[in-house]
């Protein structure tokens, strides 16, 4: 059974190959953000897939719904496991999206997200958003009115999504670090642990793992934290 963790390859197209064929993939998936598909495309998703990688394309696509459905099209014949949308583009975008993913024979999880979570309560402020709680549910139920598989969002919203939505409705949690860690460019972080007691079903991990002296070690404590 593959581990919940997500390892976010925010590197270079070398760098993330050679950390790829270092780790196993039944100890996580991996997530092609934009940097790296910027730089490679499709290939890194090709590369990547056949060292047995399970796929989450970080692209959140947030368009018209004709452009994002032609986008989710294409992500899904490239045989990724996840992709994303922004839940803010509407339920329109949304639908078009689940029904653009439908088309493949495999399809893909499509998750909606909310909130990034290097946003605070003041940046949302400067957005016009008294409450970003209150807005993340809201996206939330949206989302799952729009048949999206889950969300993504912090750890802190984890209890209250699924008490709204239901178990069954994914929530992938970025924002993971150590205990004691630096933030980063974060502002709404939880430990490994503490997500996954909240309910998280993903961890979406970067460079607490990915920029460490010892990566693979890294790993290796995150998944003894999880147990």
């Amino acid at each position: 059974m593959i581990s919940p963790i997500i390892i976010a390859l925010d590197l270079d197209y070398e760098d993330s190959l050679e950390f790829a064929k270092k780790i196993d993939p039944e100890h996580c998936r991996l997530k092609v953000g934009s940097q790296l598909f910027t730089q490679k495309g499709p290939q890194i998703i090709e590369e990547l897939s056949a060292l047995g990688f399970d796929i989450f394309l970080d692209l959140k696509f947030h368009d018209i719904p004709n452009t994002v459905a032609s986008a989710v099209e294409v992500a899904s014949e490239m045989g990724v496991w996840m992709l994303n949308v922004h839940t803010s583009g509407g339920s329109k975008m949304m639908e078009a999206a689940r029904l653009a993913a439908n088309k493949s024979v495999n399809p893909p999880l499509v998750i909606g997200v909310t909130i990034l979570t290097s946003l605070n309560q003041a940046d949302m402020n400067e957005l016009g958003v008294k409450s970003i709680s209150n807005q993340i549910n809201d996206l939330a139920s949206l989302a799952h009115k729009s048949s999206l598989d889950g969300i993504v969002c912090s750890a802190g919203d984890v209890k209250n999504i699924k008490s709204l939505l239901g178990e069954d409705f994914l929530t992938i949690t970025p924002g993971i670090r150590s205990i004691n860690a630096p933030k980063d460019d974060q502002s709404r972080v939880s430990s490994a642990k503490q997500a996954i007691e909240d309910g998280s079903d993903y961890l979406v991990i970067g460079r607490p793992i990915t920029r460490s002296s010892d990566p693979l070690k890294s790993l290796e404590i995150f998944l003894k934290e999880i147990g």
